[in-house]
């Protein structure tokens, strides 16, 4: 090896780094955006369900959305197997009366799997995230964790915005 291949290694080494940290903390929110437990921390339990009127949906279908869509980019991601929900009625819930808080907890929890087991993903060195999925149909790991990261990002400010309206948003 040569010393430029060398400094050419080192140098791809320090942009791997880089790109796998700054994608972690885009995946974990907070900065141009917030994070699950912003968005949700505090949210009175009698509003999970109630949507305001001049907006289309209720925090519990937002966030049971997002669940669902973040679980299905990552098993596509992960398992060749993956059958993914029909579109659109298997991406969103109906919206109940009532979310009981164990239903509650646990969707909170399977998303925050999920969302651990995508910077997993990130974070292991070995997996290269610019290579295609071999069964993506073309797409690479780097779109798919980019994908979850905006969609969550999309809809957790859609989330703020229904506590907003709902008056139940700290200010």
């Amino acid at each position: 090896m040569t010393k430029g291949s060398d400094r050419r290694q080192q140098r791809w080494t320090v942009t791997d780094s880089v790109l796998r940290r700054n994608l972690v903390e885009l995946l974990h929110g907070g900065h141009a955006h917030v994070s699950m437990n912003q968005a949700l921390d505090g949210l009175d339990p009698e509003l999970r369900t109630r949507g305001p009127k001049r907006l289309a949906h209720s925090v519990w279908e937002l966030f049971e959305h997002l669940r669902i869509a973040q679980e299905d980019i990552l098993r596509y991601t992960l398992d060749r197997a993956w059958k993914s929900p029909e579109w659109p009625t298997g991406y969103w819930p109906a919206n109940p009366r009532r979310v009981e808080s164990d239903a509650w907890s646990d969707r909170v929890r399977r998303f925050g799997d999920d969302l651990d087991e995508a910077i997993r993903l990130v974070r292991d060195k070995k997996l290269d995230l610019t290579a295609e999925i071999p069964h993506g149909e073309g797409r690479t790991y780097l779109r798919q964790i980019l994908l979850i990261a905006d969609h969550n990002a999309y809809h957790m400010g859609q989330i703020v915005d229904v506590r907003r309206a709902l008056g139940d948003w700290p200010s």
